[in-house]
């Protein structure tokens, strides 16, 4: 379990590297558009590869953050169902649904992205809109965001074995969504 271990910190470390990179292609983002936004009232001129590539920023931002999000614990479920179970289910849960939801989804993805982004470099690929910027570079995005999450469902499968065999400490221990107002607010005025 120690090499197995490892391999998930070391994913760890590169999806974290990764994760709080990407807070950066927001910023450049938002100066993209309000450059063209600028430019456009100012000097009534635009370009649809200035608006391609905010959406390319976007796009990456959004794919290379979701392993990142997955790592944190922060993605989407149902709080009040899962909440109501003891942490040792929550565990159960997340590994079933990591191995028959998240895997199945990301290795069906990978398997039709390679020849999708493989096929649009090949043939050069252009935004159809006038002035619009190469494809691939997005379709490949969707490619490397989709290979991170896959490389992260591997690493929170191994920490989820590794927990419930007692090799690890819960790193995420469950925290319900209300505890952290219950605690603000004080037991004198919650009466």
């Amino acid at each position: 379990m120690k090499p197995l271990l490892g391999f998930s910190r070391l994913i760890d470390t590169i999806t974290e590297k990764i994760g709080k990179a990407v807070g950066w292609l927001i910023l450049v983002a938002v100066l993209v558009s309000a450059g063209n936004a600028v430019i456009r009232k100012i000097f009534n001129m635009s370009s649809n590869a200035w608006l391609e590539a905010q959406w390319y920023l976007f796009g990456a931002a959004f794919m290379f953050a979701a392993a990142y999000t997955l790592s944190q614990n922060e993605h989407i479920r149902i709080d009040v169902v899962y909440g109501s179970f003891s942490r040792r289910v929550q565990h159960w849960i997340d590994l079933f649904g990591h191995v028959f939801f998240l895997m199945p989804f990301v290795l069906l993805m990978l398997y039709y992205l390679v020849p999708y982004v493989r096929m649009s470099y090949v043939s050069g690929e252009v935004s159809s809109s006038a002035g619009g910027l190469i494809i691939w570079p997005a379709k490949a995005i969707l490619l490397i965001g989709f290979v991170l999450l896959a490389l992260q469902g591997v690493s929170e499968i191994i920490k989820k074995i590794a927990i419930m065999t007692g090799n690890m400490d819960d790193p995420t221990p469950y925290v319900p969504t209300h505890a952290p107002l219950d605690e603000a607010v004080g037991p004198e005025v919650r009466s």
